[in-house]
């Protein structure tokens, strides 16, 4: 290998545009395709560790389980002069973090739409049995047609259990880390859905999120958060993974494809302030329904115990009326009132 190509010649090196604790990353070109691709390196120090060379060359062959637009791409891979690398697609746009310190916060329609493309990458790779444990803005890039790409599954491991590292080492980054990968647990999809719902609470909001119990939803430091996007994120964050909502249900739910999930709503003594000040409309609906129900019973017993006003002795037929049943729905409310009159009519 020379100072600036691997694979005899075919990927001429660039400048460095990444670094991380195992590997630097160069913007190379493809002399065979010519079209720009990114190099990733295993940094000097750690080639003659088996381990960790190990690691590194497991993280291509499990990145080419995965196909997806949302997904960088791992194009090649191979070890030349004792050196491993990966070939990756190039992302030519910043990464999520670097767009928000330029931008302080992002606005939630477009931070919807950010995160459905996370949740996509995620959910394939889940599907695939892959957990990506350590999403975070550094590995989400942007890409100049607006297309997010998920990076760097370097901490990645098989839900099957094929295990890299020593048992309870925690990988990934603190900020961003679920309960259970903090605690050195197991990880699951469960784990990755929480740290997106970091990431989505800080584009937000700007800020880091605490422990749950210290949490204010996002509406309560920005207040153009809708209610189901607060509700949603809150949902991801939740510390018992059973509680999470999954991958696919995130990415369906904020393209609109998707209503959340029984599980993903918050309780209702813990829905955020913005939720209660702003009730779904279809429960409006419910309760005039209810109302309606409640005066139309009114009304037909008005004209069946009592007649222009005058208040008379009830006789031996309507003492022995039966009352109306009651119902739990306002439909039902109504099929026991017509049940009632045509057993009362005659």
């Amino acid at each position: 290998m020379s100072a600036t190509t691997l694979d005899r010649g075919r990927y001429e090196l660039g400048s460095i545009v990444g670094s991380g604790g195992m590997a630097l990353v160069y913007r190379a070109r493809d002399r065979e395709r010519d079209e720009p691709v990114a190099v990733k390196l295993l940094a000097d120090n750690l080639t003659a560790d088996p381990e960790l060379r190990h690691r590194f060359t497991r993280e291509a062959e499990l990145a080419e389980r995965l196909s997806h637009p949302n997904v960088v791409g791992v194009l090649d891979s191979g070890e030349t002069d004792g050196r491993a690398y990966i070939v990756l697609e190039y992302v030519d746009g910043p990464n999520l973090a670097e767009v928000l310190r330029e931008a302080g916060r992002l606005e939630p329609e477009r931070v919807a739409g950010l995160g459905a493309q996370a949740a996509a990458a995620l959910a394939h790779a889940h599907e695939r049995g892959l957990v990506h444990r350590d999403v975070k803005p550094q590995n989400m890039l942007l890409a100049a047609d607006g297309t997010l790409k998920v990076s760097d599954f370097g901490v990645a491991r098989l839900v099957d259990g094929t295990q890299l590292t020593q048992t309870g080492a925690v990988l990934g980054t603190a900020a961003y880390l679920a309960p259970e990968q903090a605690a050195g647990g197991e990880t699951t999809g469960a784990t990755d859905v929480y740290a997106l719902g970091v990431v989505l609470y800080e584009l937000l909001t700007g800020e880091r999120c605490g422990r749950e119990e210290d949490r204010p939803p996002p509406s309560a430091l920005a207040e153009d958060v809708p209610p189901e996007l607060d509700s949603l994120v809150l949902a991801c964050l939740r510390e018992d993974p059973d509680d999470r909502p999954t991958a696919r249900e995130v990415e369906l739910v904020l393209r609109g494809k998707l209503e959340a999930p029984t599980r993903v709503l918050a309780r209702p003594s813990e829905l955020p302030t913005s939720i209660l000040r702003r009730p779904r409309r279809s429960r409006r609906l419910m309760a005039g329904a209810g109302a309606a129900a409640v005066v139309a019973v009114a009304v037909v017993l008005g004209l069946v115990l009592g007649s222009g006003g005058a208040a008379r002795k009830p006789t031996l037929r309507q003492a022995r009326i039966a009352p109306i049943p009651v119902a739990s729905t306002p439909a039902g409310a109504a099929e026991n009132l017509a049940r009632w009159l045509r057993a009362h009519s005659r």
